[in-house]
């Protein structure tokens, strides 16, 4: 009650402060003769709908704004899932924070030179906001953009799943175009650098159906043991994906149909999309793009623990 009390006259002299202003005294004026129109007045109808429009976009604003913090929490949220999903530590309801803060190190790299940055926050950094700002970002060659991004950033983000001091897992941020979208992920490696754990796109709008299935789970298994960069020379590319790999290149790509795993290098051979070939021929672009020197070939290069790739 004495709320209330205080409220009706904290708005009372709000009501007297406006009263001392021409405009507001006018606007009520106005008011009061719009309500005392006749419901058929041409001029009230207009009136009432330019208000109803005005206080619906105080709301919208009003609830914009409001939201905006939770907004940038579960986006946050749903970046460290998907990041746990593609390390295979996402658990049925597990703490998703707790999990990601105990298994996952991010660490910022400087593309050019392969060495970690250690003089910006790599908490608040956004890569894909990076790529758009002209101070942050570099403009790809066209002779090198197969991945057709036209701009990275020049630092990137990548995700380290550790034993103790000893890296398991390398997670590093991909995207390129496809057919429709430019799709965003992530490719998880072992601590080689060069043995595929998983894939996964969490930002994409390709067909449903076709190029959509990148987000199939059982296609996304098939990248499980593929092989990054070619340890013999690889010609088995299909018409229209990017050019032949030499030895210590990116050699993963996307076949049509089904990988021959007979054949030695299904290694680096994963399952074409059914009917979504230029989404399948971008996924190949982009992995070859970001696998390369253009990429994180020279980050790769020092942080392997397990030889056996030539760089």
């Amino acid at each position: 009650m004495l709320n209330q009390k205080m409220n009706c006259a904290h708005l009372e002299k709000v009501c007297v402060a406006l009263e001392k202003y021409e405009s507001y005294r006018k606007f009520k004026a106005y008011c009061i003769k719009v309500l005392a129109l006749g419901n058929d007045s041409l001029e009230k109808t207009f009136a009432v709908a330019v208000a109803l429009c005005l206080v619906c976009a105080v709301l919208v604003s009003f609830g914009a704004v409001a939201l905006k913090p939770l907004q940038i929490q579960n986006k946050a949220q749903d970046m460290k899932k998907n990041i746990l999903d593609v390390a295979g530590l996402l658990l049925p309801g597990e703490d998703i924070d707790k999990a990601f803060s105990d298994n996952i190190e991010e660490k910022l790299v400087n593309l050019e030179s392969g060495d970690y940055v250690s003089d910006m926050n790599v908490e608040e950094y956004d890569q894909r906001k990076a790529a758009k700002n002209p101070a942050q970002n570099v403009a790809i060659p066209r002779d090198k953009d197969i991945a057709h991004i036209r701009l990275k950033a020049k630092v990137a983000k990548v995700y380290l799943v550790k034993n103790g001091d000893a890296i398991k897992s390398i997670i590093l941020p991909v995207n390129g175009y496809g057919l429709w979208s430019t799709l965003y992920g992530f490719l998880s490696l072992d601590a080689d650098g060069q043995t595929v754990q998983s894939i996964n796109f969490y930002d994409q709008q390709e067909t449903p159906g076709l190029g959509g299935e990148v987000v199939n789970p059982n296609w996304r298994a098939s990248w499980k043991g593929k092989k990054v960069y070619a340890e013999s020379e690889q010609h088995s590319f299909d018409k229209g994906a990017v050019e032949d790999a030499e030895v210590g290149e990116p050699a993963l790509h996307l076949v049509k149909g089904s990988v021959d795993t007979s054949k030695p290098e299904a290694l680096y051979e994963v399952d074409g999309l059914a009917g979504a070939t230029l989404t399948s021929n971008g996924v190949t672009n982009l992995v070859r793009y970001w696998m390369s020197k253009e990429g994180f070939a020279l980050y790769l290069k020092k942080v392997r623990t397990v030889k056996g790739v030539k760089s």
